[in-house]
């Protein structure tokens, strides 16, 4: 029951924030200007490299506030400022807005790396299903004893986001982003806001509670 609450809770804090809002861009125009991108993020954004993110499906709100979070600084990754840096706000309003129109793929069942838990020993490492198994239960109920809040609460209970409280669609991702990703909240490697609620909660997470979800989150469609 206080699992529950602390979703609910949580949703109603967020939804009662100002939204942030930004004019559609132009699905056609985007495609063309997204060319560029495809050589990282793949064609129509189902990147084919595990390590960069897949655009497709991603609310247009999210792209563009990813996007001038780059171009402005705040945001730090040498390659994706340089670009962003020479993008206006019609071309950053057009890529997302065609990113956003196509459909992110599915993902194949992640395969465990020998060192993925080398902590443990050969006869103590988790299966992939285990694992998406505890990530499951992390996504949906959190960790209420060590204040790691659950992810449905602003993502959604299939990873679908939030587009007016600009909270990104997280299904189908690359685990392997989406560990990198975690993993650089907890650091603050990504740190263009360091009082953000992914700060705060990564923190919290141990390494394994990280792949756990990573690996559920990828495999929801």
């Amino acid at each position: 029951m206080k699992k529950t609450l602390l979703a609910l809770s949580l949703a109603l804090a967020f939804t009662s924030t100002s939204s942030i809002l930004h004019a559609e861009g132009s699905i056609n125009a985007g495609k063309e200007k997204a060319a560029s991108c495809v050589s990282c993020h793949g064609d129509n954004g189902n990147s084919m490299v595990s390590t960069f993110p897949k655009l497709a499906q991603q609310h247009s709100s999210y792209l563009i506030k990813q996007l001038q979070a780059f171009k402005n600084g705040t945001r730090k990754n040498p390659m994706m400022s340089a670009i962003a840096s020479g993008l206006s706000e019609a071309d950053i309003a057009d890529i997302s807005a065609y990113y956003a129109d196509q459909k992110i793929s599915a993902n194949e069942l992640p395969i465990l790396e020998e060192d993925d838990d080398d902590t443990k020993s050969a006869d103590n490492k988790p299966t992939i299903n285990a694992l998406i198994a505890q990530g499951s239960d992390l996504y949906r109920n959190g960790d209420l004893p060590r204040e790691v809040s659950a992810c449905i609460a602003c993502h959604g209970p299939l990873g679908e986001g939030n587009k007016p409280a600009v909270f990104p669609s997280l299904k189908s991702q690359h685990a392997d982003y989406l560990i990198q990703t975690l993993t650089d909240f907890k650091t603050d490697a990504r740190s263009n806001n360091p009082d953000n609620m992914m700060h705060m909660i990564a923190k919290k997470m141990t390494d394994d509670e990280i792949k756990a979800v990573s690996y559920r989150i990828s495999m929801m469609k």
